[in-house]
This record gives structure tokens, C-alpha cells and sequence, in this order.
């Protein structure tokens, strides 16, 4: 046996994103062209919301004014309390449930929807303190909440979303469209 082939160790090994979550996206969110949202599906039925890497948000070098999660008078997702191991008591959601709205300081305005139905177990109060996570680190420190599907739905949450291919193509044709636009 030869054990001659060369590794290099130096490479960097798969993220925690990568190695143990699966990502599916939902692009142009309610009409709304590229706000494209992210959601991050852990194997164990955990969904992570987070913005999609072409949300105008991310780009252009925009800063946030405010975050807000407060929907209406009567809903604030701030309020969310969950308890025990069936994580009772969490606000349910539906697919294009509000969960928050972010305000840049050029005061544009974005409503961020869950994407898909299940149960809010925490929305990041962190990205309320600290609003530049929301722009470095999106997909980790930054995310906006955390969403636990029905056990019998958790397999068909990508039914309704895009794979990360699917969405690279969808990003590949806005970009190819755009260019094809007369100046």
C-alpha cells in the first residue's frame, strides 16, 4: 500500500455554515427585487433566518439606522417566550410573516419575512446593540432569528425555496439582464 499522496494542511476545512447546515434562499421576497432572504437548515430541524448575500443591505456599503421587531401595536417579536423541551409558547409564523423591519440610514426601509411557517423560538437582540453584525456576519453573528418548523413540515422546507445553485442561477440572470438593458 503507498501512502504517498500529499495533503495540504494548510488549506482551510469546510465552516460550521457549510459542513453542518443546509442553505436555501428565497429570492426577490414578496415582489420586492433582490431582496433576497436566507434561511440556514441545521439536520436537526433548526432554521436560522438570515439575509441572502445580494439583499441591498449588504451592498453598496449601506449602514443600518435601526432594527426593529416590533410588527404592530398588538406584535412585537421581542415579547416571543418559549419554554420546555416542546418549545411551547413560541409565536407561530407563517410564510410571509413579518419578523422585522431595518431601517438604513438613507432611510430605505426593508420588512424581513420568516420565509417559512413554523414556530419563532429567538429573535438576535444582538444585531439591536451591535447593528454592524447584521453587515459583516450575516450568516453567523448576525443572523435574525431562529425558527423551529412542524416535525412533519421540517422535510419540505425547501419545497417552497431555492437551493444554492437554483439561486445562483437566479443571480446569474438579474446580473445578465441588467447588462442587456440599453444604457
Amino acid at each position: 500500500m503507498d501512502c504517498t499522496e500529499e495533503i495540504d494542511l494548510a488549506a482551510p476545512g469546510p465552516s460550521v455554515i457549510e459542513r453542518y447546515f443546509t442553505r436555501w434562499y428565497k429570492a426577490d421576497v414578496k415582489g420586492q427585487a433582490c431582496e433576497d432572504h436566507c434561511i440556514l437548515q441545521h439536520s436537526n430541524r433548526l432554521c436560522v433566518l438570515t439575509l441572502a448575500e445580494t439583499h441591498p443591505i449588504l451592498q453598496d456599503g449601506r449602514t443600518i439606522k435601526n432594527i426593529n421587531y416590533k410588527i404592530s401595536n398588538g406584535c412585537s417579536r421581542l415579547n416571543n417566550k418559549v419554554a420546555g423541551k416542546s418549545k411551547r409558547g413560541g409565536q407561530f409564523l407563517t410564510e410571509f410573516a413579518p419578523v422585522c423591519r431595518i431601517t438604513c440610514t438613507d432611510e430605505t426601509e426593508y420588512t424581513i419575512y420568516s420565509c417559512m411557517r413554523g414556530r419563532l423560538l429567538e429573535v438576535n437582540e444582538d444585531i439591536l446593540i451591535n447593528t454592524s453584525l447584521l453587515l459583516k456576519k450575516p450568516s453567523t453573528d448576525g443572523y435574525i432569528a431562529v425558527i423551529l418548523p412542524k416535525f412533519e413540515e421540517s422535510k419540505l422546507v425547501g419545497e417552497n425555496l431555492l437551493s444554492r445553485e437554483d439561486f445562483e442561477a437566479v443571480v446569474s440572470k438579474r446580473a445578465a439582464d441588467v447588462q442587456a438593458q440599453p444604457s
